[in-house]
């Protein structure tokens, strides 16, 4: 076995083991310490994509090297590891972002915690990317689910707890049915890996058994998996939690926990059950319809909020929506275009987050939206990032959003069917994303002695923002000084997703053949 095979196992370890010394750590050595596996497992997933590129194949790590049905496996390909890569830059930089909040936000005897939370919740995305084996990513979920919930109250608000316990009852709910759909699955098959499984359930569908107990195990694990990944209308946990949170807290539950279910469901509809088997009982035109009212319905409330947060949260919504809708096509098309769409949404949203932070600090800390007039005067470098973010929500070209939604309207052209419906959607999701962030963009560049004179008209942006009871604010400061951590974090958020929309047939082919070698 070659020592890079090896690297998928190191990277779930070593976030877990940082979590262990984190707990017995002051908040600063933990900082660093989580801030140096990141970094770590950053390094071991490219050095592992470039392996896996130049040699065009998969391989499969055996845990303990026990046999079926006690074993334990984690499966690497390009797929795979480009997503790990992915999560881990985003996590990285969400930190460093916002680690200035992180000891504004959370008391000094939770610091450490949080850094222990963050490092299992790093461990439970790698496992629910690499892992071969239903039982072990059931438990990975689990403990993805308690971090998450974790990293949420750790702000300790009122309105975090309240959120924190919302977050809990669904996710539990869809773990819930995840762990009755594993359980149906091992009582038909006698197996829990993958490979193990698929194999039972081509005997099982060649002689014709088990039909309708497989067809509610199918619709168990997309129900369940799609409340954790906050699809519409399973939806209502997300804005309060996202919305709440310490910063970082919100880029990184937005950015890479909700797409960490969405990975698992791809792997479940490819390695487990078939697609051939998962468009024979209609499950794709479920997801496709759930997908296309996200869209919608998430930029609808979006467009009437006016906490900048809360806003954002929403717009998370429809981007789920996004990629339900491109898995809906049931064309090898529309899962690259969702599967791109992933990384067009987990790069720009935390850049996002981090942004809006930069430019409610020189507002006194509020959220609402009219309070940060001229905030992208005082903090350029918020205001450029925060603009450059929308237009990637939007869908504007050089950006990463530009990408993922010309594909998914040429996906459409694969599934004629489906195809108006589509374009008409993915018409109108965008005229309406641009409808709740060019009012933003206009707002943070006003200047904030514009006020209305005596008979003039709303400006655009107060056209479409609401108007709202300002909070208490302290007196922001003229000139905004960031730390040069963040200056850096957002220069490179913004190359990312620049990079992303003009770079992007690489990353597209990566896709591609991971998708193939499922």
């Amino acid at each position: 076995m070659q020592l890079i095979q090896n690297i998928p196992f190191i990277s779930i370890m070593l976030s877990i083991l940082a979590g262990v010394f984190c707990f017995a750590s002051k908040a600063k050595l933990a900082e660093r310490l989580t801030l140096g596996a990141l970094a770590a497992i950053t390094l071991m997933s490219a050095a592992l994509l470039a392996e896996l590129w130049q040699t065009g194949e998969s391989f499969i790590f055996s845990m303990g090297h026990f046999p079926a049905p006690w074993g334990n496996e984690l499966r690497a390909g390009v797929f795979e590891a480009l997503m790990a890569l992915a999560f881990s830059v985003v996590m990285l930089l969400s930190l460093i972002a916002g680690r200035e909040r992180i000891y504004d936000d959370i008391a000094p005897a939770r610091q450490g915690l949080y850094f222990l939370m963050i490092n299992l919740l790093m461990s439970s995305l790698l496992a629910l990317i690499y892992t071969n084996d239903l039982f072990t990513a059931y438990v990975f979920v689990e403990i993805n689910t308690l971090a998450a919930c974790a990293i949420v109250a750790s702000k300790d608000t009122g309105e975090t707890i309240t959120a924190t316990i919302r977050y809990l009852i669904m996710s539990l709910l869809g773990s819930g049915m995840l762990l009755i759909a594993i359980s149906l699955i091992y009582s038909v098959t006698g197996h829990l890996l993958m490979d193990h499984i698929r194999a039972s359930l081509e005997i099982l569908a060649a002689k014709g058994s088990y039909e309708v107990p497989l067809a509610v195990v199918i619709l168990l694990i997309s129900v369940g998996l799609a409340i954790k990944s906050a699809l519409y209308p399973f939806h209502t946990w997300l804005p309060t939690a996202h919305g709440s949170a310490t910063t970082a807290s919100s880029a990184i539950l937005s950015g890479v926990v909700l797409k960490g279910y969405v990975i698992l469901l791809l792997k479940i509809f490819y390695r487990v059950f078939g697609l051939e088997f998962i468009h024979q009982l209609q499950v794709a035109n479920l997801l496709f319809a759930f997908g296309l009212a996200g869209m919608i319905f998430g930029s609808l409330y979006a467009l009437r909020e006016h906490n900048i947060k809360r806003l954002l949260a929403y717009s998370s919504v429809a981007q789920v929506g996004y990629i339900f809708m491109g898995i809906g096509l049931s064309t090898a098309t529309g899962t690259v275009a969702a599967c791109f769409h992933i990384l067009a949404h987990a790069i720009p949203k935390p850049m996002l987050f981090c942004a809006a932070d930069g430019l409610m600090e020189t507002s006194g800390h509020s959220r609402q939206i009219h309070d940060l007039k001229s905030a992208g005067h005082k903090n350029r470098l918020a205001g450029l990032a925060f603009t450059a973010g929308s237009l990637s929500m939007i869908g504007i070209p050089l950006f990463s959003g530009f990408v993922s939604k010309f594909y998914f309207a040429t996906a459409s052209l694969e599934s004629p069917g489906k195809m108006v419906m589509t374009l008409l959607v993915l018409a109108l999701s965008t005229l309406l994303n641009a409808m709740y962030f060019v009012p933003v963009i206009v707002t943070i560049y006003a200047h904030e002695d514009e006020g209305l004179a005596q008979g003039e008209e709303l400006s655009f942006a107060d056209q479409f923002i609401p108007e709202a009871e300002p909070e208490e604010t302290g007196e922001p400061p003229l000139v905004h000084k960031s730390p040069v951590s963040y200056k850096l974090t957002m220069i490179l958020f913004i190359l990312l997703n620049i990079f992303l929309g003009c770079v992007y047939g690489p990353v597209l082919e990566i896709i591609e053949r991971g998708l193939l070698m499922f």
